[in-house]
């Protein structure tokens, strides 16, 4: 577990949002939501065994760090769904602060990522609704 308290540093020292660590190897993001994930999935990164600190983890994140193959994962904030995820996928997770579900930027319903993956359970398949809309709000 040295590789998460590395990566727990990094991230509160750092004011990173997202932080991956396995033994020399760093990967760093101060950007927003999934995007660090997502970027770093499609840039074909090999993440297999690689442990997890983000400032905030929900259903989106978590089946995407199941597909990557995260090997321990540590939340600021955790959503319920997010946990549950990790948790089936025996991946071991801890947090700060679990919550029923992550919310959007405006504060006022669910993160339109966490809702994008409400009904599959299937990182694969999660990977390419992410993408989409990720792609539509873009486009906004």
């Amino acid at each position: 577990m040295k590789d998460l308290a590395l990566a727990v540093g990094l991230l509160h020292k750092e004011n990173y949002t997202c932080v991956l660590c396995k033994g020399e190897e760093r990967f760093v993001s101060r950007q927003m939501g999934i995007s660090p994930m997502l970027d770093l999935i499609d840039s074909g990164a090999d993440l297999r065994g690689f442990s997890a600190a983000d400032k905030i983890v929900g259903k989106a994140t978590a089946l995407l760090f199941v597909l990557a193959g995260m090997k321990a994962v540590h939340a600021e904030v955790l959503s319920e769904a997010g946990k549950e995820i990790l948790q089936r996928y025996g991946i071991p997770v801890s947090c700060g602060t679990l919550t029923q579900y992550i919310i959007n930027r405006k504060g006022d319903g669910m993160c339109p990522m966490e809702e994008t993956v409400l009904h599959t359970d299937d990182p694969q398949e999660a990977l390419v609704l992410l993408r989409n809309k990720r792609d539509s709000l873009r486009s906004h």
